[in-house]
Parts: C-alpha cells; structure tokens; sequence
C-alpha cells in the first residue's frame, strides 16, 4: 500500500489548499456563526483597538449580505485616546450598528469607584463592565484577546466560561476537540468569546494588509508630544502625565497598541505604512502588551489576576 505524497509547490498551487489567512479568517467565521446559533444575546467588545476592528471585519465578513446580528460595547476610561474615539464612533455609525459605552467616570462620580494614586483607570474597567454586561443581558461577550499577547491568555479557550460574578477560573475550562465549543452556561453565567485566539500579531498586520483595513493613524509613525516613565514613551494628558521631574519632547513614534494614555506606550519608530510596520514586528522580540503596556508590569501575575476578576 503505498500514500501519495505533494510536493511544497504542488500544495501552493492547489485552488483547494486554504492559505494561513484564510485559514485563520475560515475559523474566526465559523466562531461567529456558532456563537450566533448556540446564544441569545452576544455583544462585541469594540474598543477602537486594531484586534477589535479586525474582529469586527471578520463579523461583517459572517454574515454579510445580512447585517451583524450583535451590538458593540465599550469601556471608556476616559483617558482613551481622542483619535481612537473618534474611528469607533465613525466605524460604529458607517455599518449602523448599536454602540453601548460604559464610562469609568460615571462610576467616579457616583462613588462605586476611587482614582488611582497613579491616575491610571485600566484596572479599574472592570467593574464597569461587569456592570454593562448584567444590564444589558449578555450572555456572550466576544473580545480580542490572541494567545501571543499575554502567558493568562494564552490559557484560554476559545469559549471561556465566566462564573455569576464574572470571574474566571482557569480550572473550568473546557476541552475544545475538534473545534466543537461548549456554550452551556447557568443563568447568570456568562461566556466570554475569542476568534482570534489562534492569531498573532503579525498575522492581524497581514490580514489588515490583505483586506485594506482603515485603522485609527496612531498605528503609524507620527510625531508626537511625550515624555519618559518606566521606560516607556506616554502621552502627556488630562490623566496626571507629566509627573515632577519628567520633560516632555516631540518625538517620531507609534503605537503597537492602544488602550488607557496612562499606561500605553508608544515606540520609537519610523513605520509609516502597513508594510513597515509588517517589518518591522517580524523583527521583534517582544509582545505589543509587554513592550508597550505599563498595567501588565505592574506583576509578574498582572493580567491573570484582573481576569480571576471580571477583566478581559
């Protein structure tokens, strides 16, 4: 009995044989449908952020001609980045789709929250969620989070169970064999959803250069008024920055990634196009969330302990 064998060069050219992207796309699609079949009220987390915007494409992409059968939500901390907002309220208005925003500064003022000494309010995003996903009744949450990120993401699955509080425990887990997802939840419980799990970073910039996807233009090289805390470059704001002692200058920089000014760093770089930028990630050693963001150093557990608490 012999097999047959095909050559590098004959699988390329096979009109059948599914390219990485495609394949990655084909995935995060059938999570889509099944979360659509198996769930009464699933919602996207759309922050402004490149994973999100690629999630939502993907969204579009599932169910196009129809339109995307979820709402969107966001926590806004307040000390988002004004380009950011401005593309989600753009994008959200284009595909006519419902955006629900939760404002950290309306727990503030109403006492259910405190300002950090450090005036950072990433981790303090929880509880506002938590809050928005109770109110509104969701009982599938689809967020961005990729296995490359971060060593607490990399233990989820891609239906990740979350408890009445919205708590996640790594030992609830359940096996996902053959792509076949798990919805079962009591009432109360929720799921949290991730269909880019099996993504990287680098195949989010190839898949936003193949699709032609308009991000917000701080993911390119830009100059920028910045100054320099625990090794990173932050934008000087409303939030605190600068502190005694911490000179601000104009800089050429980029962001890996974008999330609350008080703990997201931009980079030194000259990338102006999706293709520098393509670049210049294949040749990094470190994580976008590693490099770039002040809230994962905080411990060396940072991450895993605000998700045992309701966060992403």
């Amino acid at each position: 009995m012999t097999t047959a064998t095909h050559s590098p060069i004959e699988a390329a050219d096979n009109p059948f044989t599914l390219s990485h992207l495609d394949a990655l796309e084909a995935e995060s699609v059938h999570i889509f449908r099944e979360v659509a079949g198996e769930f009464e009220r699933p919602v996207i987390l759309f922050s402004g952020g490149k994973d999100s915007i690629v999630m939502l494409h993907l969204a579009l992409k599932a169910f196009h001609p129809a339109p995307v059968p979820f709402a969107l939500l966001h926590v806004d901390t307040g000390h988002n980045f004004p380009e950011v907002i401005a593309y989600r309220d753009r994008v959200a208005a284009r595909h006519g789709l419902r955006l629900h925003v939760a404002l950290v500064q309306e727990f503030i003022d109403d006492g259910r929250l405190r300002e950090r000494p450090d005036g950072t309010r990433n981790p303090l995003q929880t509880v506002p969620l938590l809050d928005a996903i109770d109110r509104g009744r969701f009982d599938a949450v689809f967020g961005g989070g990729r296995r490359d990120e971060e060593k607490a993401r990399a233990k989820e699955r891609v239906f990740s169970l979350r408890d009445e509080f919205g708590a996640w425990d790594p030992r609830r887990q359940r096996p996902e064999l053959w792509s076949l997802y798990n919805g079962r939840h009591a009432v109360g419980e929720h799921v949290r959803v991730f269909p880019l799990s099996n993504w990287t970073e680098l195949d989010v910039w190839q898949y936003i250069e193949r699709e032609g996807i308009e991000l917000p233009a701080i993911y390119y090289a830009h100059e920028r008024d910045v100054f320099a805390r625990a090794g990173m470059w932050l934008t000087a704001g409303a939030w605190g920055g600068p502190g005694e002692g911490e000179r601000v200058e104009r800089r050429l920089v980029r962001y890996r990634t974008v999330g609350d000014m008080s703990c997201t760093g931009a980079i030194d770089s000259d990338a102006a196009t999706i293709a520098d930028v393509i670049t210049e990630i294949a040749a990094s050693r470190l994580t976008e969330r590693g490099a770039t963001r002040a809230d994962d150093k905080l411990s060396e557990a940072a991450m895993e302990d605000r998700k045992r608490e309701g966060y992403f």
